[in-house]
């Protein structure tokens, strides 16, 4: 086959998506999503052929192999479609409508996903994965192609009428409808799902594949913390546990893994995405605020440590992705044989690590390999066999851990997508200003501020409109609600962590601009794309907290905590309308949308308002602060009232008004349910009125 330099590219050389610069050198004859495809598309009567991934999927990289690939189906397609290539990441707008789709014409969805469509957008087929020939039971792409080339031209008129009644089907799927009120009958239905779903073995919740879904745990430590039901609590600790127990969690180099294809979370898709680390970090810090246990400490700054290591650009911004796939294998760069470490390590040494997390001769993976886990690990038990003392073990351990992440690090290393995401950096500014302060480790917040700096500096428009992606010196797309979304949220809790009030003012800014861009007047909720934005054949509004959380969620979270600094009422009747606009959706399945439940959790459990006045710099303010951050506090609000600010500061927060320091000693002031207990100067009085 001939190398890329022998080539000629199509059309995608010139764009910046890696995932879309991946399919640059394939025969095919591939456009970006654009009016000139559509265009062509008029011009030479062809129906479209749109085929949607991302650059570290694997079975997108399988498809591109064995077909986009392939002379012969690039030649079906140049002859018969117009092919469009569309990175999921860059323009989610396109993609969730294009997998509702597949999943009302299918039953599922998935990546890659395959829409035939007509030159109007209108789609009359839909799948994911096709072989180019028929095999394992799924029929061939070459086949699927040439039928649907010959029914264009036989059938015609079927072909538009069901394009065009799957795009009528389309438009009740993405409207909200105003129900009753969310009450706390609904907390507890998720509640109970989520216990009838429990698998006591291994932790999560359902069969094999294993997502994390980290919105998940939120819930359910609110709810224990709320109701005192240890239940939910040893849910989250039992699952976070069994991740890091298993190879879905990275022992070497630190950061989690997509999802796991077994019920013991063994063997993950290789893939790690930022997402993921951002949202699963916060899970972390979560539940060693509400236990104490410096386990869970440790899982976070891990997550931090891979994160500033291999996925933070120079200019400060978060990178997506990395691949499942190097050399063309999936997971080759992690896995190891029992050999590969005695190499590194030596025979005695390489015993004990082999032992300790499970490498063996048979593997757990492919050709004998292992994804290194914990699930049968007793340290004890590894310490008394090879007759160490559990320190000299665990110190042996350490040692061994580092030499084998330098020796992976001269193997061929996934690819990286380095594009940035405004949503995604979002979550990530959100995680790393709760760990500074959870933590108390102020290089977080130092590269949290570097990345909302970078998001401002280079994700704005000159008119001030958010942008979605950059990459390569290039910003682009008009942002989505899930970075209008996400990036509040990280702002909220950056300003709790550092207490700089430039972080309140953009927030405020940012969700003016999102209500005005987003907002639906006549039957609520958010739209998922901007009013400003290119239309497309539908106006979704996402509800559903899956992988991701959604920008609806996040956004009613965030109305209400800014309602309560900020004393914006018009905030709370907002967040009051998206829980009647998506009732009968949250009613209809509990567990799935997680995160708008911690949103009714922060408006019917009550939040606090906890305003600490002194001098910022004063030990006895920092003991108090110290104080707040240490205990799980999920409905609260942290305000700083800075002395010799206090008139400034009451005007921005009504929430502060007439709350100063006392007698020149830090107070305390903890607000709920509209009523203010009495000022607290001692931290002992503090900590026994924040367990309350």
């Amino acid at each position: 086959m001939a190398g890329k330099e022998e080539k000629e590219p199509n059309r995608l050389i010139r764009e910046k998506s890696p995932y879309l610069l991946q399919h640059a050198y394939n025969p095919v004859d591939w456009y970006p999503w654009g009016e000139e495809a559509f265009a062509k598309a008029h011009r030479e009567d062809k129906p479209i052929f749109l085929s949607i991934g991302y650059s570290t999927c694997h079975w997108c990289h399988v498809m591109e192999r064995e077909s986009f690939e392939d002379e012969e189906v690039a030649a079906c397609l140049n002859k018969h479609f117009i092919s469009i290539k569309v990175d999921r990441e860059e323009r989610p707008d396109i993609d969730h409508i294009y997998m509702t789709v597949c999943q009302e014409m299918t039953g599922h969805g998935g990546w890659p996903l395959t829409i035939i469509m007509t030159p109007d957008k209108k789609p009359f087929f839909a799948g994911t994965y096709f072989p180019k020939l028929r095999k394992y039971g799924r029929p061939g792409l070459l086949d699927i192609l040439s039928q649907i080339a010959e029914k264009w031209h036989t059938q015609r008129e079927r072909i538009l009428w069901a394009g065009e009644r799957i795009t009528q089907a389309l438009q009740p799927r993405f409207q909200a409808t105003d129900g009753d009120e969310l009450t706390e009958e609904v907390l507890e239905a998720a509640f109970q799902r989520f216990v009838h779903k429990y698998d006591p073995t291994y932790g999560g919740f359902g069969a094999a594949p294993k997502f994390p879904s980290p919105h998940n745990f939120g819930f359910l430590l609110r709810y224990w913390r709320k109701t005192g039901d240890d239940r939910a609590l040893s849910m989250v600790e039992h699952t976070l546990e069994s991740m890091y127990h298993g190879g879905i969690y990275d022992h070497l180099g630190f950061g989690f893994a997509r999802y796991s294809v077994d019920e013991m979370w063994l063997i993950p898709h290789f893939e790690k995405m930022l997402y993921d680390n951002a949202l699963l970090a916060i899970a972390y810090l979560e539940t060693y605020q509400a236990t104490g246990n410096p386990f869970f400490a440790k899982v976070a700054r891990d997550v931090f440590t891979y994160v500033l290591r291999d996925m933070t650009s120079p200019e400060g911004g978060f990178y997506s992705a990395e691949d499942a796939d190097s050399e063309g294998e999936e997971g080759k760069f992690y896995v190891w044989r029992p050999e590969q470490i005695k190499q590194v390590l030596g025979e005695r040494i390489g015993e004990i690590f082999c032992a300790y997390y499970g490498v063996t001769e048979q593997g757990n993976f492919e050709h004998g390999t292992s994804a290194l886990n914990l699930i049968e690990t007793d340290h004890q038990a590894v310490a008394k066999q090879f007759g160490l003392s559990s320190e000299d073990l665990s110190r042996m351990l350490e040692d061994a851990r580092k030499k084998l992440f330098e020796a992976r690090d001269k193997r061929v290393h996934p690819g990286k997508d380095d594009k940035i995401l405004t949503a995604w950096n979002g979550l990530m500014i959100a995680a790393l200003g709760k760990g500074a302060r959870v933590l108390g480790d102020t290089r977080y917040a130092d590269a949290a501020r570097k990345a909302v700096e970078f998001i401002l500096t280079k994700l704005i428009r000159e008119d001030g409109r958010l942008l979605a992606r950059y990459r390569d010196g290039e910003a682009a797309y008009p942002a989505y609600l899930d970075d209008y979304a996400f990036l509040i949220w990280g702002l909220l809790e950056l300003y709790e962590t550092d207490f700089d009030v430039r972080h309140i003012d953009r927030a405020i800014r940012l969700i003016d601009d999102g209500i005005r861009l987003f907002w639906d007047a006549e039957h609520g909720g958010f739209f998922f794309y901007g009013n400003d934005s290119e239309q497309l054949i539908a106006r979704p509004k996402e509800i559903y907290d899956g992988a991701i959380p959604s920008g609806n969620s996040v956004m009613t979270l965030n109305l209400l905590r800014l309602a309560r600094l900020t004393g914006n009422q018009a905030y709370e009747k907002m967040a009051g309308r998206q829980f009647k606009a998506f009732s009968d959706n949250v009613k209809s399945y509990p567990p799935g949308f997680t995160h708008m439940l911690m949103a009714l959790q922060f408006a019917v459990y009550g939040s606090k308002e906890i305003v600490i006045a002194g001098d910022p710099a004063a030990s006895d303010t920092q003991e108090m602060l110290r104080m707040v951050r240490g205990e799980f506090l999920p409905n609260a609000v942290v305000v700083l009232n800075p002395t010799g600010k206090e008139a400034d500061m009451g005007e921005r927060f009504p929430v502060v008004q007439g709350k100063k320091a006392i007698d020149g000693k830090a107070t305390v002031y903890v607000c709920e349910n509209y009523a203010c207990q009495a000022p607290v100067t001692d931290a002992a009085e503090l900590k026994q009125l924040l367990r309350v």
